[in-house]
């Protein structure tokens, strides 16, 4: 059994790949389902069902991904053409070949939109105090492509609108 769902012996995809795809469905589509048991459960539709069910002008999923150690994993976007932000949120563009996902790294915000600084005073590690502070989300232009079967785990943080076309 795998991420609340049960996964057959013949299938190689890990959890975090299965996760990730099933998000990417739920941005792609639009879906019904009025009660769930856990309110961050990534699985849970439709888009908007995450923290405010009734929320219906959203086109995003935001998670973040854990590694191995247990730590989010950790990308760069630049500002004003600088590579010196980090952010460990982010929205799946797609998903292809065997697990592989193109993301899209959101820039974090506090309640007043003021961009939050995720790393520590050295700049060397996150902040776990820091992402408490993030409370909204913005579009940037950095997209990574990772492989999902380097994670251990994918937590669902909210369900927003970035104003993203499909």
């Amino acid at each position: 059994m795998g991420c609340g769902k049960p996964v057959s012996p013949s299938s190689s995809k890990g959890c975090v790949c299965e996760v990730v795809r099933a998000i990417l469905d739920i941005q792609n589509q639009s879906v019904r389902d009025e009660c769930s048991r856990c309110t961050t459960n990534c699985f849970l539709e439709p888009l908007g069902g995450i923290v405010s069910p009734g929320r219906s002008n959203v086109d995003t999923r935001v998670f973040m991904l854990l590694t191995k150690n247990g730590t989010p994993f950790v990308a760069t976007f630049s500002v004003d053409d600088c590579m010196d932000c980090a952010s460990v949120f982010f929205r799946v563009e797609d998903v292809f070949d065997d697990c592989c996902a193109t993301l899209r790294v959101l820039l974090p915000l506090d309640r007043g939109g003021d961009t939050v600084d995720l790393l520590n005073s050295d700049g060397t590690a996150v902040s776990l105090r820091a992402i408490c502070d993030v409370t909204n989300f913005a579009v940037t232009d950095s997209c990574i492509t990772v492989d999902l079967n380097c994670f251990c785990a994918v937590q669902c943080v909210a369900d927003v609108n970035l104003g993203i076309c499909n």
